[in-house]
């Protein structure tokens, strides 16, 4: 039985001449044909996605739009700059559904409510326009505005499906544009083709479309790649020998080519690193099969010099390896396929470029590896990597976050904690002492449940364990021997561990019901009847039933049977009991019943009550919400919040709760903490920007703020180590994400 035709659209090789080769990787451009209508595309030096639309159950737009990321001197990233970008940023002014993007050398196009719009390089008229001005956003092609089916860009040629036509524009001197000319075309020009047209894929300086099942191609052939048992270059499509029905999927790589039919994969064309995969270095002009891939195939992209296959959810690769695109920690070329080690499962799309760098989809986000000297690995770097690094802001998939009241922050991401900002003291726990901007992934920890995040340290809690890591001049890390401090985690807690919370330089968590704390005692912040440190965890006689903890800068909170009780410091009168006087013991906090949840900044305390908020202690910048700069030593209801609050956190000095209509903050704004858009401190809760709708987690830092939407993290505030995350030198004004994949309301600006 015939398997369905995929739909498919290619991708992008770099200008090598038709006439002059040069044999050089480095000028060397991508072909890739991207699986999953598209939805992943790289190029020589840089590489793009399909977001998709953001939803909420409030909202279900069907909007979507892209993000690019790397090389982006002639604004072929879209984001109205000529930046280079290490990290995705939005293509401006797509609005509507995208169905597919495709990126060339130096210019991108994508499939927008069925029309194309191109951006980028110009100069020989690959953006369709009819002139040679190139634009750094999308413009739109005329005569592609409805119709269009699959979009295709090679090195600085394009080629587009529409209703079962094929036409292309731009370099043409090969005859890469198929319409029986030699030379360049600033608009689309029809392919001499038979109608009935499937999909299309372009390479370097030629092109490929499937037709009734059949392969057909044109343009450059030097080495073959054409597949006609020749090597003239053609500027009318010939069929591929041997290849009139069952082919599935087509790959135009740089100087070769590749088929998928019925489930296995057959190439033809240049094979001097083995793209072949023919397990020789002998080029054909007429197709060849890959060995070991006679089934079980889903889809083939093909790399100036190397070829990959996803096979079973898994990815394999064959041909040049420079720079590892293969990703497999190896820098030998390969004339037979080979596995990537990391991506043996999971991964629903793949896309290979230039001479070096290759990228794939999974569920969990994209993955890319390789050549990275322009940031199109994503990861925020322009360091290669032989091992496939997911793309920063490419997932939606977090579920927990914490905001330290120092610089960094953490995320949870199914069991696996990633921290950045400040690492002055280890507080990221990556074993090294270098601050980051992109998140770290933890050592050692797999498994983690929660996380607290101190001034100078962080906690996880991982299977009934609590793990502590960074500073521990006060022995708030719980380990006595970890001294002056810990770049990696250390055990505090062996069993039974329920909750974590940090404070400034101490450490509380529940276990089996009870308190137990560690590190400073100045002002009896561990609860234990004294006034001395602890380098070990030490535990409040007689106080069971616990429920949450909270930690401030020199006290603590606790929530027990729907009551709270604090100690510590209380100069402020942070402790909620109508005096300023400090305690070494639990104390309860006066007029609170039904309480649901608390939170602790610097010098304030607040709780959830019945779906109301109210704080009390220090109220220096209107942390407390009250429209006032009075200090509470009772609990003082937040303005306006009486009912309908979800969640509420602390920081250092502001307030943020979650209600439904999306995150309002209150208290100090100096570093745009609240995301309201200016830097006024409020003495009343205002709405943060672009949070109106699907949030599922906040949290509060010393003068930053996060919330997850949709699995999605966000930061907003100070970002002067690097704390809210990638892509921003300066505090952000409102809500920003990581993210692609999904992301209205999400907006990236450079």
């Amino acid at each position: 039985m015939k398997r369905p035709v995929l739909w498919i659209a290619g991708v992008a090789l770099a200008g090598v001449g038709c006439h002059l080769i040069i044999d050089t990787d480095s000028m060397a451009p991508p072909a890739q044909v991207v699986g999953l209508r598209g939805a992943l595309a790289a190029g020589i030096n840089h590489t793009c996605a399909v977001i998709r639309p953001f939803q909420s159950q409030e909202s279900k737009d069907s909007s979507s739009g892209v993000m690019c990321w790397g090389k982006n001197g002639l604004g072929q990233l879209g984001d109205g700059s000529t930046i280079d970008r290490h990290a995705p940023v939005r293509v401006r002014n797509i609005t509507g559904v995208v169905q597919a993007v495709a990126v060339g050398a130096n210019h991108t196009c994508a499939i927008v409510n069925g029309g194309v719009r191109c951006w980028g390089s110009n100069k020989l008229g690959q953006l369709g326009q009819g002139f040679m001005n190139g634009s750094s956003q999308p413009v739109e092609v005329p005569g592609l505005a409805d119709g269009v089916q699959a979009i295709a860009a090679g090195s600085d040629h394009t080629c587009a499906l529409q209703n079962g036509d094929v036409k292309c524009w731009g370099s043409g001197g090969c005859g890469q544009l198929g319409d029986d000319r030699w030379g360049d075309r600033a608009q689309p020009e029809r392919v001499a083709l038979p109608a009935g047209a499937q999909a299309i894929s372009a390479g370097s300086n030629h092109t490929c479309a499937l037709v009734n099942g059949g392969a057909w191609c044109w343009g450059g052939n030097g080495y073959g790649q054409v597949g006609d048992d020749s090597e003239v270059n053609r500027a009318r499509p010939v069929p591929v020998i041997d290849l009139t029905a069952d082919v599935q999927a087509i790959a135009a790589g740089g100087k070769h080519t590749c088929a998928l039919i019925n489930g296995g994969v057959q190439c033809w064309g240049d094979n001097s690193t083995g793209q072949l995969g023919t397990d020789s270095d002998e080029r054909s002009s007429r197709p060849v099969q890959v060995a070991t891939l006679s089934s079980g195939v889903q889809d083939v992209v093909a790399g100036q010099k190397h070829t990959c296959a996803l096979q079973n959810g898994a990815v394999a690769c064959w041909g040049s390896n420079t720079a590892s695109p293969f990703g497999n920690r190896e820098s030998l070329k390969r004339s037979t396929p080979l596995a990537v080690d990391d991506l043996r499962s999971g991964v629903v799309a793949i896309a290979a470029a230039g001479g070096s760098h290759t990228c794939a989809l999974r569920s969990s986000g994209v993955h890319c590896w390789g050549s990275n000297e322009s940031g199109q690995l994503g990861n925020n770097s322009s360091i290669d990597s032989d091992v496939p690094v997911r793309v920063k802001r490419l997932s939606a998939g977090v579920q927990a976050i914490v905001a330290s009241r120092g610089d960094h922050t953490c995320a949870l991401e199914h069991g696996v904690l990633e921290c950045w900002g400040s690492n002055k003291f280890g507080q990221l726990g990556n074993s090294l002492l270098e601050t980051s901007s992109v998140p770290v992934p933890v050592t050692r920890l797999a498994s983690v449940r929660a996380i607290a995040a101190g001034e100078r340290h962080t906690c996880a809690l991982e299977n009934g364990e609590i793990w502590c890591w960074g500073n521990n001049e006060s022995g708030q890390l719980g380990d006595p021997y970890a001294l002056p401090g810990s770049l990696a985690p250390v055990q505090a807690i062996s069993r039974g561990a329920q909750a974590i919370a940090a404070g400034e330089l101490h450490t509380c968590a529940v276990v089996d019901g009870s308190v137990r704390c560690w590190g400073q005692n100045d002002s009896g912040q561990l609860g234990n009847g004294s006034w001395t440190n602890s380098p070990k965890p030490t535990q409040i006689e007689r106080f069971t039933g616990v429920q949450a903890i909270a930690a401030g800068r020199s006290h603590t909170c606790a929530l027990a049977n729907g009551g709270v009780w604090c100690w510590g410091s209380n100069k402020l009168g942070q402790l909620g009991n109508e005096s300023t006087t400090e305690s070494a013991l639990p104390i309860q906090v006066t007029g609170l019943a039904n309480v649901q949840a608390i939170a602790a900044g610097a010098d304030h305390t607040c709780a959830l009550v019945k779906g109301g908020a109210r704080c009390w202690g220090s109220n220096s910048r209107g942390q407390l919400g009250d429209r006032s700069m009075i200090n509470r030593p009772l609990p003082a209801q937040v303005a306006g919040l009486v009912t309908g609050v979800q969640a509420i956190v602390a920081g250092r000095n502001h307030t943020c709760a979650l209600i439904k209509s999306g995150v309002l903050c209150w208290g100090d704004n100096g570093d745009r903490q609240l995301g309201d858009g200016s830097t006024e401190e409020s003495l009343a809760p205002v709405q943060v920007t672009d949070l109106r709708s699907g949030v599922q987690t906040i949290t509060a830092g010393g003068a930053h703020s996060c919330a997850i939407v949709n699995g999605i993290v966000g930061c907003w505030g100070d970002n002067r180590l690097g704390q809210v995350g990638p892509g921003s030198p300066n505090g952000r004004v409102s809500f920003q994400a990581f993210c692609a994949l999904r992301t209205e309301p999400c907006r990236d600006t450079p």
